[in-house]
């Protein structure tokens, strides 16, 4: 019986497996969130390039730092996420920082929201890749084709209860991408 202190064994075995040293670890941990990493990254940045950067150096982080990780914090999938968007805000402010003239409190505050703007869409990017696909498919079918929840059910071929019970539960979630803090596990220590 799982209980919440458990961490899922994968996400151990891998972890335990990276502290080996071992390289196929680090593959597998790439195929499997590469796309994230780059996504978030990219969101934040609004760079390929930069993206790309970002995306080597967290999986550098990991590599170098798997003891970093701990398994009772949170899935491994938050803790890459949290890693990611903490180097590329740090990678946006160092970039938006040099650019701007010496002793400018208005440009200060301008970048400060600026990542802000950046980290809540990072943060709702992870938030929707990480919701069950149910919900994702709810929220895709009324955003993306503006289909109200009676022609969502239909389309899922559930009740209307059910559509409006997943789009309601899909938008509270995203809703937490605005909150000052990231959502649980997506946070930690680089």
């Amino acid at each position: 019986m799982a209980t919440k202190d458990v961490p899922p064994r994968w996400d151990r075995k891998m972890q335990q497996r990276l502290a080996r040293g071992e390289a196929a670890a680090l593959g597998e941990l790439y195929d499997r969130f590469a796309s994230l990493v780059h996504s978030l990254a990219h969101r934040v940045l609004g760079d390929e390039k930069a993206a790309d950067t970002v995306t080597r150096e967290v999986f550098a982080h990991v590599w170098e730092h798997p003891e970093s990780y701990d398994p009772k914090q949170g899935p491994l999938r938050s803790w890459v996420a949290g890693v990611t968007h903490r180097l590329a805000v740090q990678r946006l402010r160092d970039s938006e920082s040099a650019a701007l003239p010496r002793g400018s409190g208005a440009a200060a505050e301008e970048l400060e929201r600026m990542v802000r703007r950046a980290s809540v869409a990072a943060r709702a990017d992870f938030i929707v890749h990480s919701m069950p696909a149910p919900l994702r498919a709810a929220l895709e079918l009324a955003y993306f084709q503006r289909r109200d929840y009676r022609q969502t059910a239909a389309d899922l071929g559930v009740t209307e209860d059910e559509a409006r019970r997943r789009l309601r539960l899909g938008l509270q979630l995203l809703a937490t991408a605005h909150d000052a803090g990231a959502p649980s596990g997506y946070g930690g220590a680089v």
